[in-house]
């Protein structure tokens, strides 16, 4: 087999387990709030909000890390760890064992995040990466689609702890062929240092912020304890851009946002990740909550359209980028994800699968559309040798974005639902909630829905404002973007 399609097949494994495991989670939170012992609805929602941090905080110095010492070493690290963290939360016996083991998980999936792109990137010639991401691309919505059936198929006959342990033979025989398959085709300058300082703010900002708004959201913390942590978040945000500055080898470089494709490719991918993060784990509780009372299996099946929109989509997308440029696509993709969520605001306190197929379908037909360009654009505006940090700083921004769209939904559904329903809900209660009232949680709901379509509206406003002064975008053959990085 040529190299590049083992690269792609590997790869490709490798976000599909990751994005496997997410949905298969989202799909289990109210059977394991239920189920496992000490679990309430701070505890549930850290299950996925953890995570989401770890890999947050930790991709874009993975990415450094794998600039100096190799990029396939750290990559099939990735692997073993995650298969090790799945197998461990799969015995998990107390909510902060879950949750401690999904730390482990974390870190694995952390190191195929940061690294997959840019191997990728560096298997295949520049005509071909659009392909080819997305066809990774796909990789996650079958994932989305498998984890939505397998989870919810495993959690109701076999009990939820089998979710994580599914994990555990594909990523024993991913570690193995990753090991013995890929190889390291990039320079390697093995001269810089990780940005420790610059991890140790970002990391404790986003922490700091995540806690305030999830604590006052689902539990009694202050108003003012949360304000002041958030303030606290955004002087620890401050400090670090000044030491990113001054950093020799900064955990952000900085100097690469001065190119107008990167900056606004990161500037998109996180608004448009803040806006849909939350929408699977919302409607996963719509539809297992009170309102609905669906099984496992029930939602996962009722969410599919969605799934597999995104994935015819994909790679379509990347392939008619290679073509005709970037901007096309991805404005297009954003337009019809926003419609899909606008129509979103007009589901009722029970749906049918007629009512919300529409809106599904343009929701994760925009999201495929979208992402294999952009990100193709990302990677392709800087030099090779700083593919790592890319591919690390995107990842980044799609994952913070995801992990702040579900405290900031929480918040915003507290405008119109009380917390102590908010807590019973989220806790697990699929019958009953005491004080619960149904329009009050619709409400909530359409709230948010109507705020991811907002984000989705400054998404594009700031796209093209970014890029409208770009000399050239698309040549008429197609991207020939050359990776200055200035």
């Amino acid at each position: 087999m040529e190299y590049k399609w083992v690269a792609l097949s590997n790869t490709t494994l490798g976000v599909l387990m990751s994005s496997l495991d997410i949905n298969i989670v989202l799909i289990a939170l109210p059977t394991i709030g239920k189920d496992l012992a000490g679990m309430n609805a701070f505890n549930v929602l850290w299950v996925i909000l953890g995570y989401q941090l770890v890999i947050s905080v930790v991709l874009v110095n993975f990415g450094r890390l794998s600039d100096i010492i190799g990029r396939v070493r750290l990559y099939t690290l990735g692997f073993a760890l995650f298969t090790i963290g799945s197998a461990l939360c799969g015995f998990a016996s107390s909510a902060d064992q879950l949750i401690g083991f999904r730390l482990i998980q974390a870190t694995g999936a952390a190191f195929l995040f940061s690294n997959s792109a840019a191997i990728l990137t560096d298997a295949f010639p520049l005509n071909e990466r659009g392909k080819a991401l997305g066809i990774n691309q796909v990789s996650v919505v079958a994932g989305s689609v498998t984890g939505l059936v397998l989870g919810g198929f495993i959690t109701t006959l076999l009990g939820w702890r089998w979710i994580f342990l599914v994990n555990v033979p594909i990523g024993i025989f991913a570690t193995l062929w990753s090991y013995w398959r890929l190889k390291e085709l990039s320079s390697l300058p093995g001269n810089q240092d990780l940005d420790i300082a610059g991890n140790v703010t970002f990391a404790s900002a986003i922490l700091l912020i995540l806690v305030a708004i999830t604590m006052e959201t689902v539990s009694n913390l202050s108003v003012y304890y949360a304000i002041s942590m958030i303030i606290s978040a955004f002087v620890l945000l401050y400090v670090f851009v000044e030491i990113e500055k001054r950093a020799k080898t900064p955990m952000f470089d900085l100097s690469l946002f001065k190119n107008r494709i990167f900056s606004a490719g990161n500037e998109t991918i996180f608004l448009n990740a803040l806006s849909r993060g939350s929408f699977t784990l919302v409607m996963v509780f719509y539809l297992q909550g009170p309102l609905m009372g669906f099984s496992p299996l029930e939602t996962g099946i009722f969410l599919i359209p969605m799934s597999i929109a995104l994935s015819v989509f994909g790679p379509i997308s990347g392939s008619v980028s290679d073509r005709i440029g970037y901007r096309k696509p991805v404005i297009l993709g954003l337009i019809v994800s926003m419609a899909g969520f606008l129509l979103m605001t007009q589901i009722g306190s029970r749906v049918n699968e007629f009512q919300i197929i529409l809106p599904l379908i343009l929701i994760g037909s925009g999201m495929g559309i979208f992402a294999s360009p952009n990100r193709s654009s990302i990677m392709n505006s800087v030099p090779v040798h700083e593919r790592g940090i890319a591919s690390g700083v995107s990842a980044t921004f799609v994952n913070v974005g995801n992990t702040l769209s579900i405290g900031v939904a929480f918040l915003i559904m507290e405008i119109t639902t009380p917390k102590a329903v908010l807590d019973g809900i989220f806790s697990g209660e699929t019958v009953s909630v005491p004080g619960f009232v149904a329009p009050s949680f619709v409400s909530s709901v359409h709230l948010v829905f109507l705020i991811s379509a907002s984000m989705l509206l400054a998404s594009i406003l700031i796209y093209l404002l970014t890029t409208v002064r770009q000399k050239t975008f698309e040549s008429e053959g197609g991207p020939e973007l050359k990776a200055t990085g200035n």
